[in-house]
Formats: C-alpha cells, structure tokens, sequence
C-alpha cells in the first residue's frame, strides 16, 4: 500500500514537474513537448503553489531546478517522439515485426532513462517542500489514489466476447 502511495505522489510531483518546466520555458524557446506531462502548460504549477502555499523562494529553486534539466530532459522526449512516429509507420502501412523489436527495446530503454530521471528531479523538488508541505501533499495523493481505487471498484465490467 505504501508503494501505491509513493507513485501517486511521485505521479503529482511530475505534474509539479512538468508544469514547471512549462513555466520556465522562456518565449523564443521551442513549443512544449506534447504527450508527456512535461507539455503541460502553468496551471498546474499554480495549483500546486497555491494548494501546498509555496513561498517566492521555493518557486524560484523549482524553476531553477527545471531549467537546469530542461537540457537532460528534452532530448530524452524528443527520442520517445521519434519512435513513435517510426512506430506510426508499422501501424498505418506494413507491419515488419523484425523492424519493430529493436524500436520497442530501444523505446524501453529510453523509458528507463527518462524515469530515472524524472525520480531524481521529483526526489529535488520534494525535498525543497517543507515538512507541513510534504504532509499536505502526502495525504493530497493518498485522497487521489482513494478516488482512483473507487473509480476502478465502481467501473464497469468489460463486455464478454461471444
């Protein structure tokens, strides 16, 4: 149960996150990233500011910590991007599973890195929460994942195949 709790708080922290990176984006720098919570746009990063009452201080050591990464990040996004659209290609016209292997294993490990990654950055931007802070948005991921349990629990069953 514990580890359910820390991936939704790892979850709300990579909307931290990528709101962040949203928000440090400067106007001649290149269009956010999409697909990805890295391609949100501010309004979670206000959310978050308002919800856990972020000083001046700690917004200006988040955005710091996003621009200082932006330059590790993105390249590991647009990789994802480019397979994908590779991918796209098997999907829409001849599929080739012998080209498709290696562009999967290959996506894989790009999704390790970017995870491994992200973990860190999070583990930054928590650690500048304080201790009030951190509890609040604990128990705002705890109260997430209830309503996701309960969303799950509540769903319908899928159709049987005849």
């Amino acid at each position: 149960m514990k580890s359910i709790r820390f991936r939704f708080l790892v979850a709300a922290l990579a909307v931290l996150l990528g709101s962040a990176i949203a928000k440090s984006q400067t106007a001649d720098a290149p269009p956010p990233m999409r697909g990805h919570e890295f391609g949100m746009e501010g309004h979670m990063m206000g959310f978050f500011a308002k919800y856990l009452d972020l000083s001046d201080a700690q917004r200006e050591q988040m955005k710091a910590i996003m621009q200082k990464e932006r330059p590790t990040l993105q390249p590991l996004m647009q990789q994802l991007h480019q397979m994908e659209a590779q991918l796209k290609q098997y999907e829409e016209g001849t599929y080739d599973e012998a080209k498709v292997q290696p562009l999967v294993a290959q996506q894989a490990q790009t999704m390790v890195q970017l995870k491994v990654q992200e973990t860190r950055i999070h583990n930054e931007l928590f650690q500048l929460l304080t201790a009030d802070q951190q509890a609040k948005m604990k128990e705002f991921e705890a109260n997430r994942e209830a309503r996701m349990q309960q969303h799950t629990q509540s769903a319908p069953p899928a159709p049987a195949e005849q």
